[in-house]
């Protein structure tokens, strides 16, 4: 029983370490203009990765009912 206590304990710990790390650091953006040129670098990083990594760049074709996608539609 105290060792599950002590689980729950160190968890909870983590748990309000996490948090209060997440409150100081805020959700301001970067006010500096290296900081928006290395913010919107990122984003074109990512933009250019989701479409060379995509099902139609790597297989070269559609994906299919077989391939594991995640469908908005639900089955075609």
């Amino acid at each position: 029983m105290i060792a599950l206590l002590t689980l729950f304990g160190v968890l909870g710990g983590i748990g309000v370490l996490l948090t209060v790390t997440l409150m100081r650091r805020g959700s301001s953006r970067t006010d500096t203009a290296e900081g928006l040129l290395q913010e919107q670098q990122a984003l074109r990083q990512a933009q250019h990765d989701r479409v060379s990594f995509g099902a139609a760049a790597v297989h070269n074709s559609v994906p299919t009912a077989s391939d594991t996608y995640s469908r908005r539609n639900g089955r075609p």
